[in-house]
């Protein structure tokens, strides 16, 4: 896969790391640069752990499955892209938390990294190479989730909502874009 597009893809996964971050940086006064930090670190490493995981779990079943892999690949992007967008929809505002508390960071951290399991999946179905990949997911989240905080505490909430959505998209668009070039090759 062209590094363009996991530099997208990894731009749309960062986008439940960024919605968390802003909703975080709303509450946070003090203190800022530090916590933008940890909460940069935690999502950054959660990311690129999870595609690891995914494509060591895909890998196995990549030779099996070789036939069908871009309608695969479509589907978890899609089914992914969906759910942020059906998320990004329904959002409900979620009350203050203490987002420093090591058990509400993992929670947090695996919460936004589950789709990134799902994306490490396709990339094994499309041979990618994964060290790469999830190096650069794991940088964009970081970047993104260190200044969604920042930028939490000067914006409101409400614009965490449109920018899953424009995340959700962005994936059911690549995931499309798969299947088009597989099809047509």
């Amino acid at each position: 896969m062209e590094p363009l597009t996991v530099f997208f893809i990894a731009i749309a996964l960062a986008m439940d790391c960024f919605a968390v971050s802003l909703a975080a940086g709303t509450v946070i006064t003090e203190r800022r640069y530090f916590i933008a930090s940890v909460i940069g670190l935690f999502f950054g490493i959660f990311q690129t752990v999870m595609a690891i995981a995914g494509w060591a779990a895909g890998s196995r079943i990549a030779s099996m499955i070789g036939f069908i892999d871009h309608w695969i690949a479509f589907c978890i992007l899609a089914v992914i892209g969906g759910k942020m967008i059906y998320e990004g929809f329904k959002g409900e505002e979620s009350p203050e938390r203490n987002y420093l508390n090591i058990a509400t960071l993992f929670v947090l951290a695996i919460a936004t990294s589950i789709d990134s399991l799902g994306v490490g999946l396709s990339f094994a179905l499309l041979s990618t190479d994964i060290l790469s990949a999830a190096a650069i997911i794991g940088i964009i989240s970081f970047i993104v989730s260190f200044f969604g905080v920042l930028f939490g505490s000067r914006l409101s909430a409400r614009f965490g909502r449109p920018v899953e959505i424009a995340g959700g998209l962005v994936l059911v668009g690549i995931g499309t874009r798969i299947l088009v070039e597989h099809l047509l090759l």
